[in-house]
């Protein structure tokens, strides 16, 4: 007579533990081997929805939005001091893929910070950055550059309004020295002023309102001879860009 083998209805243990143990919905607080913690929203065992993240050793702390696992969304990250062990606000804004990405806010200390876009963790769009000297800048950024078009105003009150290539001055600029009440209009690279013309501006508050001793020009079509040589200029710095 065969021997019939029965099959088992009864579902294995392990199976209904490991349902258990999947994350999924709303938890209370998860602790990792390293110390972090997370409180908030799951998805198929990813951490996804609104949640905190307590991170141990940077003594830091993230609220906000996730996606599978990854920052992403709005939300800030803050620091603790180790002074007054208070959380100190570093950014808060936009995220992606664990990245800053987007419209956000970093703060570098109390009295210097970034207002802008973001891109893959760098500044990248339009912003604007103050600095602890005072110097303001607002304009394009690229690569946690100044790069594209932008002003920038400094300390002491001269500003400039013009191109940017990484992180410098470069290309058709003007520069207006507030303190004497000229304006410099011409082509830089590399931060240095080129080719260009330099004007007595009507400035009535202007510290030092001197005349510039400049004997007048003779040449015939001075204003095409400043472009052609501001064109060559350019030309020069495109191809040696291009040859890079």
């Amino acid at each position: 007579m065969p021997l019939l083998k029965t099959i088992r209805s009864i579902e294995p243990l392990w199976r209904d533990w490991d349902r258990k143990a999947q994350k999924s919905g709303l938890r209370s607080t998860m602790y990792s081997g390293s110390g972090d913690q997370y409180t908030g929203e799951w998805r198929n065992n990813l951490m996804h929805g609104k949640g905190k993240y307590v991170y141990k050793k940077a003594n830091a702390i993230y609220q906000g939005d996730w996606i599978c696992g990854m920052r992403s969304g709005y939300g800030t990250y803050a620091v603790k001091d180790a002074t007054t062990e208070e959380y100190i606000r570093v950014y808060a804004g936009y995220w992606m893929n664990d990245k800053k990405h987007g419209y956000g806010t970093y703060y570098y200390s109390d009295d210097e910070y970034y207002e802008g876009g973001w891109e893959c963790g760098k500044r990248s769009g339009w912003g604007k950055m103050l600095y602890t000297n005072g110097d303001i800048y607002e304009g394009e950024w690229h690569n946690n550059k100044c790069c594209g078009l932008g002003m920038l105003f400094l300390a002491n009150k001269n500003c400039y309004e013009g191109s940017w290539r990484n992180g410098m001055k470069h290309g058709p600029g003007k520069f207006y020295f507030f303190d004497t009440g000229r304006i410099y209009d011409g082509v830089w690279v590399k931060d240095i002023p080129k080719c260009g013309t330099l004007e007595d501006a009507d400035c009535s508050e202007a510290l030092n309102t001197e005349k510039l001793p400049i004997p007048e020009v003779k040449v015939a079509n001075p204003k095409e001879v400043l472009e052609e040589v501001q064109r060559s200029i350019l030309q020069e710095e495109k191809r040696k860009s291009d040859a890079t």
